[in-house]
């Protein structure tokens, strides 16, 4: 199972370079709602935003509220093409050092791509999984990752590995998909929802129990707002009578965004 949601995501995201716009985190490819979006803020009066980078597939706007200093390596997980990497090389200056990790080969393609036309030097964009990163332990000052956690399928193996690779004192600032409640069976069972970085998503408490348990300490969320899917999407997956009794429950998609810090 675990194979098949990767290879889900793989594809889910292979489109989005053809396509040239979202379809993961945010407007999916089996939606009718092409303006669909989880985000609620905007990115194009961000320094360092490159449009060219932008799917429009984040859930949270990390890099605000990371912390980014001069001369800092940063680690980008499920860097795309790279739009969170720009922003943080902005920050980070000439003297630091952006790694933005990716595991569908034509999302890498295209960062590449982007940093040569952009003529970036430092700043590097990797081929691996988030639950083997290819990172060296302790060698990051700060992790970011945007909507993209929760398509992870253990997800405490992959905040043991951010864990990893963090310095001592080291931190995260992480904007991703949680749950208040149980989605519909119908939601849970469709890869291609799992893509979109619905069903994969957590219960909210469980969640911040991953991190915790991970080892990190001061948690906080810093940012947090519910995301309303359009019935014409959910009616591909569940039935009307499934539609109402989600409604009626007042089930919550939830976009947070979370510090925490590796004593």
């Amino acid at each position: 199972m675990t194979k098949n949601i990767k290879e889900a995501v793989k594809l889910t995201y292979t489109a989005a370079v053809k396509k040239g716009s979202g379809c993961g985190c945010g407007p999916s490819c089996c939606s009718p709602e092409d303006t669909l979006s989880f985000l609620d803020e905007n990115y194009e009066k961000v320094e360092g935003y490159q449009e060219i980078a932008d799917y429009g597939l984040g859930c949270g706007l990390p890099t605000e509220i990371a912390d980014i200093q001069k001369g800092d390596t940063v680690l980008d997980l499920g860097s795309g093409a790279g739009n969170d990497v720009f922003i943080a090389r902005n920050q980070v200056g000439e003297l630091g050092k952006v790694i933005g990790v990716d595991f569908t080969e034509a999302m890498i393609e295209k960062a590449n791509e982007n940093k040569s036309k952009l003529g970036f030097e430092n700043v590097e964009f990797v081929l691996g999984d988030i639950e083997e990163l290819p990172v060296t332990s302790q060698s990051v000052d700060v992790v970011i990752s945007n909507c993209v956690m929760n398509l992870v399928p253990d997800k405490n193996k992959a905040y043991q590995e951010i864990f990893r690779v963090l310095k001592s004192g080291g931190h995260f600032s992480i904007s991703d998909v949680v749950l208040n409640s149980d989605l519909p069976k119908g939601i849970l069972e469709a890869a291609e929802m799992y893509a979109g970085c619905v069903s994969g998503a957590l219960e909210k408490n469980e969640y911040l129990n991953v991190i915790e348990n991970a080892g990190f300490q001061n948690l906080e969320i810093r940012k947090e707002h519910e995301i309303n899917l359009p019935d014409s999407l959910l009616l591909q997956f569940i039935s009307k009578k499934e539609l109402e009794d989600y409604r009626q429950k007042k089930s919550a998609i939830i976009s947070i965004t979370i510090n925490a810090k590796k004593p």
